[in-house]
């Protein structure tokens, strides 16, 4: 079983799209959060679930997609790092995800 562990900017981006959704619909954007919590609870069960990003090729980070976002993640045996929740017609910057993951380090 591993631990969950969402990182501040994680949930900055999760909150920024929820609050867009808001706008035009305060009870979907409450759906959407309970749904991108639902998804990322699976990965205490099953952390190497999600799919390889396809721009980054062979890395260590994982994807789960939960429409319409992306939420990047890294596993590294006990805990499961939420890095980056973004929406799915947005590009990947590759250097992101480092980045994030440095935060969490210190």
């Amino acid at each position: 079983m591993a631990q969950i562990v969402w990182s501040l900017p994680a949930l900055a981006d999760l909150d920024a799209i929820a609050d867009f959704i808001a706008l035009e619909n305060p009870v979907a954007a409450s759906e959407f959060v309970r749904r991108i919590f639902d998804h990322v609870g699976q990965l205490v069960d099953h952390p190497n679930s999600g799919s390889r990003p396809p721009e980054l090729e062979r890395s260590r980070y994982r994807q789960i997609i939960e429409p319409p976002c992306r939420i990047f993640y890294r596993y590294d045996g006990h805990k499961v790092f939420i890095l980056h929740v973004m929406r799915a017609e947005r590009l990947l910057r590759k250097g992101r995800l480092a980045a994030r993951t440095r935060q969490l380090k210190t």
